[in-house]
């Protein structure tokens, strides 16, 4: 007589593991912002938007992101609860506080923009994985993406390159044609490690 086995329950995350990877996921996405930004590059999402303001009013990166981010706040606690906004809101400090350290401990004199666009979107890409898995995100258009996800049965990667794209374009008004195909390249890498690897069931972690 065969028997069909029980699925394992989830194990639940502890309040440990949720700390580290809030801060590993910010760190990582940190990181690849700062390449991103030393190769000249643009991105998508809330992050790319402080980029570019950055660059067009010389304006710090870390103030302007938390200032893009803050009115999805609202869209995080309505749809997805006060736990996760309160974490996200927790990310988005830590990322911009990073950003802060970053160029007092890295200096780079040379990157090539190939290798800034696709390591950079691929550790911001991870770090959002990171920060998914954790039930939080960097705010913007995460909250968006993830939204759709558990609304609509939409995948996060895919709502979020769609919103990428139209902020890349933005891209044109500070950095060459070729720089910002490049850069939709990246986005690309960016969102299919989140497609791939962040979808409804795959994971079970709580």
């Amino acid at each position: 007589m065969s028997t069909i086995a029980a699925a394992p329950a989830a194990v639940r995350h502890t309040l440990v593991d949720d700390v580290a990877g809030i801060v590993t996921g910010a760190f990582l996405a940190s990181v690849g912002l700062f390449l991103l930004d030393a190769g000249g590059a643009v991105t998508g999402g809330t992050a790319g938007l402080a980029l570019l303001a950055g660059r067009l009013t010389g304006w710090s990166f870390a103030i302007l992101y938390v200032a893009a981010t803050a009115p999805f706040v609202v869209l995080a606690v309505a749809r997805k609860g006060w736990w996760f906004a309160v974490r996200s809101a927790i990310a988005v400090g830590l990322l911009a506080v990073f950003s802060l350290a970053h160029p007092h401990v890295l200096t780079v004199a040379r990157i090539d923009p190939v290798y800034a666009v696709l390591a950079g979107n691929l550790a911001v890409g991870v770090g959002l994985l990171v920060l998914f898995r954790h039930h939080a995100s960097l705010g913007g258009f995460n909250v968006v993406a993830l939204v759709c996800q558990d609304r609509l049965g939409w995948r996060a990667g895919y709502v979020q390159l769609v919103l990428d794209a139209a902020t890349i374009l933005l891209g044109l008004l500070v950095a060459p044609a070729h720089t910002v195909l490049l850069s939709a390249a990246g986005a690309v890498v960016l969102n299919l490690v989140i497609a791939l690897n962040h979808r409804p069931g795959r994971y079970t972690g709580a």
